[in-house]
């Protein structure tokens, strides 16, 4: 791995933190409930698709659903689309809710670190105590207002991976498929979401006129 890529990656843990503390939780409830008014939310989680070349080992196990050879890549972010969990290691064919599973923040948040806060994710995920998604079938005007809600808080995270790939146009497939082997893709990946927190962190603003990434 090249020595600027590994640096980058070492600051993961201080730029890319998921809230487990009483103190950071507090904070981005607060952030959430004053931008969407949904109550004690901690992160809104989706999945990316990265594309990439067909591997030469296990290339079916990259095929996505959209039949494209992909890493899929777990986004947590706050409701300033600041990343609080990246989790990039695994081939497109693997289900979002797989990938929250088998992470760390998904163990975790699991074994109660996520105390009375909830991830908002979509109907891709199962419900659990600590991850809310849409009602399927609403019936009542409560149950639309509260898919309404969650909508709009959940889709930060949508304009969080917009961003990232908008920024880092390696990660858009507009640019074509990466071309590396797919432990190289995801270490670009990883350090690509620590960039995107540092560029948050400082204000760094996107290049003029970057038309905005497809999605994948």
């Amino acid at each position: 791995m090249p020595a600027v890529l590994e640096v980058i990656i070492n600051m993961g843990n201080r730029y890319i933190r998921f809230p487990y503390t009483a103190r950071e939780q507090a904070e981005i409830k607060m952030q959430f409930a004053a931008m969407s008014g949904f109550p004690n939310v901690i992160g809104a989680i989706d999945c990316t698709h990265i594309a990439i070349r067909a591997p030469y080992e296990n290339e079916f196990v990259y095929v996505n659903r959209k039949h494209v050879h992909s890493i899929n890549v777990q986004i947590i972010c706050d409701s300033k689309m600041t990343l609080t969990n990246i989790v990039a290691r695994l081939p497109g064919s693997t289900h979002n809710s797989f990938i929250l599973t088998n992470s760390s923040v998904g163990n975790k948040l699991q074994a109660g670190a996520g105390r009375d806060g909830w991830l908002l994710g979509d109907s891709g995920y199962p419900l659990r105590c600590w991850l809310l998604t849409p009602f399927s079938n609403p019936q009542s005007a409560e149950e639309m207002r509260y898919n309404e809600v969650h909508s709009h808080a959940r889709s930060v995270v949508e304009r969080a991976i917009g961003l990232l790939k908008c920024r880092w146009r390696a990660l858009d497939a507009s640019g074509g498929r990466l071309l590396y082997h797919p432990a190289k893709v995801c270490a670009m990946i990883r350090a690509c979401g620590v960039l995107h927190n540092v560029a948050l962190r400082t204000g760094i603003p996107l290049p003029p006129d970057l038309p905005p990434p497809p999605t994948l």
